[in-house]
């Protein structure tokens, strides 16, 4: 039985029909694309980081300004904001001054947790002391002032004209 050299090529499939129906020289893609996802992974973070300053307060209000350094940021406090006609928010939310120790003893777990106190510039200073010594009266012992930084600087400099 004698074999052409022919025969003996289509017997192996043929070169090029082995190469279409086969793997041929390439391979599958195996590989992830990662750079579609790194962009839009950066652009959510961006995104993030402008947008969660905006979320913190929830009460528009005009703090005061002072020198006071930042504070250290603490896990969930209990944010109470005073507005300039005396009414009185936790979180978002309206409360009576009568019912506040009643709503944050209720939902604080313990009275070591800190309480944001937020009072616009324009508030009573009447308003701010009674609503400080509620907290103090209810057993909260970790009460904080929050106001703007950047504010007239204290001290022995100028003196206001001003005053007599």
């Amino acid at each position: 039985m004698a074999l052409s050299a022919n025969d003996a090529f289509a017997a192996t499939g043929g070169g090029k029909r082995r190469r279409r129906y086969g793997r041929g020289r390439r391979g599958a893609l195996s590989e992830i694309n990662v750079t579609p996802l790194v962009d839009v992974m950066l652009v959510l973070l961006i995104i993030f980081m402008i947008s969660a300053p905006l979320l913190t307060a929830g009460v528009p209000i005009e703090l005061p300004k002072t020198e006071a350094g930042a504070m250290q940021d603490v896990p969930d406090p209990i944010t109470i904001s005073i507005r300039p006609d005396g009414e009185i928010h936790i979180g978002e939310t309206a409360v009576p001054f009568a019912n506040l120790s009643p709503r944050l003893t209720a939902m604080a777990d313990d009275t070591t947790r800190p309480i944001y106190v937020r009072a616009d510039g324009r508030a009573s200073y009447e308003m701010v002391a009674r609503v400080m010594a509620s907290l103090s009266t209810s057993g909260f012992s970790s009460i904080n002032l929050i106001t703007d930084t950047g504010g007239p600087s204290s001290g022995g400099g100028a003196q206001d004209e001003s005053a007599p």
